[in-house]
């Protein structure tokens, strides 16, 4: 019924968050997924869920995926970390790190994952980005860069591809109920100095309009209908779900 049974995708930071939720998405369309992630257990406890393989990988090994082939029709580059620190006191390893892990590495997979999606004539290149691909907050320097140039890469990504069937779009979440953001909370409290409690209302949802986090569920479902036929025309966008937050 979702014109995807048969096909296959890759979730990076498959194990949880938004990549579990994009996994079981997928494999509910039809689709046998990967689930790639440096936590083996989870990634294997999500793959078994959703019947499909784990793979145990560290994206911060670039070498090794410089000679990656991938045969996949759907690749969902999702996997990040965060990090609030002023920029005069941003360790610089950090950066580097984060650079890698969520611009060097999806290209790379995209780089891998293209020759296959060309040959076939189909393909989705999926990139989670954030609100802060396209607006910027303080303290958060490594993340606002990472996926500034994650939406350069998937628009070059589109432009390229688009001759050969494959499109390539990012979702723009604002604060998704996830690990990642359970763990801003502190440190948002620390670094500005106020009570946890007070961080949801007063930072991470100061500028929505809506007043709550996205679930990890509404960013799966967007990403299962961007990898389905109906959005074969919809390539080279950046879609918001941020309460409104990038309307002002």
């Amino acid at each position: 019924m979702s014109g995807l049974d048969g096909r296959t995708a890759l979730v990076t930071g498959g194990a949880s968050g938004i990549g579990a939720a994009c996994a079981r998405e997928l494999a509910g369309r039809g689709v046998t997924v990967t689930v790639a992630d440096i936590d083996d257990a989870g990634a294997r406890s999500v793959a078994q869920e959703i019947g499909g393989t784990a793979w145990e990988v560290d994206l911060l090994d670039v070498e090794a995926l410089e000679s990656l082939q991938l045969r996949t029709d759907i690749l969902v580059n999702n996997a990040g970390v965060q990090s609030i620190h002023e920029i005069a006191e941003f360790p610089p390893e950090r950066f580097r790190m984060m650079m890698t892990l969520m611009v060097e590495a999806p290209f790379l997979l995209i780089r891998a994952a293209l020759p296959h999606m060309y040959r076939s004539g189909f393909g989705r290149v999926i990139n989670i980005s954030s609100v802060h691909g396209l607006r910027a907050s303080p303290f958060k320097v490594a993340y606002v860069t990472a996926k500034h140039a994650l939406e350069g890469l998937s628009k070059v990504t589109a432009l390229e591809g688009g001759p050969h069937g494959v499109t390539s779009n990012c979702i723009n979440p604002g604060y998704v109920r996830t690990p990642l953001v359970t763990k801003q909370i502190a440190d948002q409290a620390k670094t500005h100095g106020i009570p946890e409690d007070q961080v949801i209302a007063e930072i991470l949802l100061k500028e929505s309009a809506v007043k709550r986090l996205v679930e990890p569920e509404e960013v799966g479902d967007l990403a299962g209908w961007l990898a389905s036929p109906a959005a074969g025309m919809v390539t080279g966008a950046s879609y918001t779900m941020d309460g409104g937050w990038s309307a002002r």
